[in-house]
């Protein structure tokens, strides 16, 4: 992987608001691959006292986002299919992964997992993005710094 691409991700994950107000945390990433941490908290559950669903597609969708964008052009959502599976016990660390199944010209696939400390399957996800042949946004102004 392009090493100024993966610094500029990394940097734009740990600047993004909405990562930080989830405390979404970007620990690998590589071509069509990205890992994502969160951890669960009494503040993300659901009125069972569950996991809200929200709270992990906000994991998955950092996951598929930084995975999908890794190759140095913008890619957006076009669907997300995700199954829940169960349910983490709180204070655990949540995994997602993202790995690209197939790459065109315009669209990509991604399967990605939401573990809880990389074991249980938490959620599953099967994701597509349209790319759009432009280069990321930020990725100029992180290659100046």
């Amino acid at each position: 992987m392009n090493e100024k691409i993966r610094e500029a991700i990394f940097t734009q994950v740990q600047k993004e608001p909405f990562a930080q107000k989830f405390g979404l945390r970007l620990v690998d990433l590589n071509e069509g691959f990205s890992k994502v941490e969160m951890n669960f908290t009494p503040d993300m559950e659901n009125i069972f006292g569950m996991a809200h669903g929200g709270a992990l597609f906000a994991l998955i969708d950092e996951a598929f986002e930084t995975a999908s964008n890794s190759h140095g052009t913008m890619a957006v959502a076009l669907n997300m299919n995700i199954s829940y599976i169960s349910s983490p016990a709180g204070g655990t660390i949540l995994v997602a992964e993202a790995k690209e199944l197939n790459r065109t010209n315009k669209t990509a696939l991604y399967d990605i997992k939401v573990t809880e400390g990389g074991s249980r399957l938490i959620a599953s996800c099967q994701a597509l993005v349209y790319r759009m042949n432009k280069p990321l946004p930020f990725l100029e102004s992180n290659l100046d710094s």
